[in-house]
């Protein structure tokens, strides 16, 4: 999950797709499901309290994949 987190933070704003996260994080992405990002996803967002149907952190991208939304508090 960190590692999914870390892959969106390297890129804030951008659309990356599920085979993209899958291999920022796997060493063979070829031998795991991409719909298994989609439940490390949802357990980030439980764990740090985003919402799906209102998203502060991690935006959902119908068929494509998932993008982080969130802003840096201003200084």
């Amino acid at each position: 999950e960190i590692g999914l987190l870390a892959a969106l933070a390297r890129r804030p704003g951008a659309v990356l797709t599920r085979e993209q996260l899958l291999g920022s994080v796997t060493r063979r992405p070829d031998e795991v499901y991409d719909r298994v990002v989609d439940v490390h996803v949802a357990n980030l967002r439980r764990k740090l309290g985003d919402d799906a149907a209102d998203p502060w952190l991690i935006e959902t991208i119908p068929q494509t994949g998932y993008r982080l939304i969130a802003t840096p508090d201003p200084a």
